[in-house]
């Protein structure tokens, strides 16, 4: 972490990254410059030019997309021609889908703008908006605690040794990763737990950068104390006495609300020296990630923790018994953490009283795209995508629903028929997709299927780390196939080849990304047929 870290910190001093500037990191640091080079050129927050006096980012993802970037991004451009000092540049997700077309500047987040709002704050007439917290009074079911004071009153009551009490509500609820693989939580706990190495570290994994998924952003706002003691309660019960929160470097505003939440867990006794009077030492840390979606996979993220290029392992062995440095590492998202605090504090029978008939729980959901309420709603398990739809304050005016995607751009498209479909883990499945990373995007009529299939395919690619064939090459040839196809480039069998070039990457990518590349065209082409021109799977 020292050198990714002295790199973040000096280019937030100078602007950019010179190749004097690395010579001298090197030397300070006593390594070799090609491994700063390494560095600097895979993470994509380094800059190795001088900036300009604006930089402007414009998300060009699918829920951006849908939302109008193209032209938001093309009448800046055409504003700002003659201005030299402002750059205008599309790039992928910034975690703000609920304000579409989402853009920033100067790193500071501006959503659902106009072009001319826009042009005001970038020419200075208008000031940029506060980067800071803006708690809101929002009320979570989740949430265990009525007032502040009340926090942490769950690892105070157990900290000397909560690891069998964990053990039996995690187990017995039958909690899944929040993140999107969704493996039983209680397993991972004990799974580390039973590991002999002394040393041992939790991660809460807040990297989440998939187009369409925001809700750790929302939790690490608004409930940042609930993620500190779910990962206090790891951390005792695994055996740890160090905690990582793995932040995506956009979350500016969001990492302000945790340091504060930190800050009063220390203050508290919460955290340090004899933590919630449990006699053993427990803190946390943030790492702000350097960029880059492929962070979010376990693996990679835990090489930038090395302060190595953020390329995903082969797996095994797992970080479980063998994560970072090595050691025995136990890996949760911001959700799963937040979840956590609230079973093990209410118990199971509450957890089981969420939701209704076989379901259980809650879960929070991501909703963008044509709804009147895009946001994060804590929802119970179970609940139809239909009454989430309602409970975003329904389609917007005068849209009709088309498909939808249940759980980010890594789940399949699913037809407006599907709509009743739970938000569950296994009914999901059933219906054809995942509920995946717990993103719904809402797609109306107006929209070409086929161009948002693109898009998202157009995102794996430009993610892609590289480091295996597969998925670097094969979701290259999966951009040229669906492009041509728009151009009128490609024959009309060439949108054959995308049906085995999928299950070659799914077959033989290292990691999920180049294994889900693939997925929104492959499920269009079946679920939702007269969607893709020519399509091979047609009757």
């Amino acid at each position: 972490m020292k050198l990714l870290r002295e790199l973040t910190r000096v280019q937030h001093e100078r602007g950019w990254l010179s190749y004097e500037t690395l010579r001298e990191i090197a030397k300070q640091q006593r390594v070799p410059l090609y491994r700063l080079e390494g560095l600097v050129s895979f993470y994509p927050s380094f800059r190795r030019s001088p900036p300009p006096r604006r930089t402007v980012h414009v998300c060009r993802d699918v829920a951006c997309a849908m939302g109008g970037c193209a032209k938001l991004s093309s009448d800046l451009r055409a504003n700002l021609a003659s201005q030299e000092d402002v750059e205008v540049v599309e790039v992928s997700c910034i975690g703000r889908c609920d304000h579409a077309p989402a853009a920033s500047v100067d790193e500071i987040p501006i959503g659902n703008t106009s072009t001319d709002d826009l042009l005001k704050l970038i020419d200075g007439s208008q000031p940029l908006p506060a980067n800071g917290s803006t708690q809101t009074s929002r009320s979570w079911k989740s949430d265990p605690y009525g007032i502040p004071s009340e926090r942490y009153g769950t690892v105070r009551k157990f900290a000397v040794d909560p690891g069998e009490v964990c053990m039996e509500a995690l187990k017995a609820s039958g909690l899944r990763g929040m993140g999107g693989a969704g493996f039983p939580t209680g397993r991972k706990w004990e799974l580390v737990r039973g590991e002999s190495e002394p040393q041992k570290f939790v991660i809460c994994n807040a990297d989440e950068s998939e187009p369409g998924t925001f809700k750790d952003r929302v939790i690490l706002e608004e409930l940042p104390h609930l993620v500190i003691e779910g990962m206090l309660l790891a951390g005792l019960t695994i055996g740890a006495d160090t905690g990582i929160v793995y932040l995506r470097h956009e979350y500016q505003k969001e990492q302000k609300a945790l340091e504060a939440a930190l800050g009063y867990a220390r203050d508290q006794g919460i955290l340090g020296d004899n933590a919630a009077g449990s006699g053993k030492y427990f803190d946390i840390e943030i790492f702000v990630s350097p960029g880059g979606y492929i962070l979010g996979e376990e693996t990679a993220l835990l090489e930038a923790l090395e302060d190595k290029r953020g390329e995903p392992r082969n797996k095994p062995p797992y970080p479980g018994t063998h994560g970072l440095w090595g050691k025995p590492t136990l890996i949760n998202n911001v959700e799963t953490y937040a979840l956590a605090t609230s079973i093990v504090t209410r118990g199971v029978d509450w957890w089981n009283d969420q939701a209704e008939g076989d379901f259980a729980g809650l879960k929070f959901i991501s909703v963008s795209g044509d709804v009147k309420q895009p946001g994060v709603y804590e929802t119970a398990i179970g609940t139809s995508v239909s009454d989430l739809i309602d409970l975003a304050g329904g389609m917007r005016d005068g849209v009709t629903l088309q498909a939808f995607l249940p759980g980010g751009v890594s789940s399949n498209f699913l037809p407006a028929d599907k709509v009743d479909t739970p938000l569950d883990f296994d009914a999901m499945k059933a219906a054809g997709s995942m509920l995946g990373t717990g993103a719904v995007i809402v797609i109306g009529h107006q929209h070409n299927l086929f161009d948002l299939a693109t898009n998202i395919v157009r995102f794996f690619r430009n993610e892609s780390c590289g480091k295996c064939v597969p998925c670097r090459v094969g979701s290259q040839k999966a951009v040229q196939i669906l492009e041509g196809a728009v151009c009128g480039g490609s024959k009309d069998s060439d949108l054959a080849i995308l049906l085995e070039l999928g299950d070659t990457l799914e077959q033989t990518s290292i990691c999920g990304l180049g294994q889900v590349a693939l997925n929104s065209i492959l499920s269009l082409m079946k679920n939702v047929p007269d969607a893709v021109p020519n399509n091979p799977l047609s009757p």
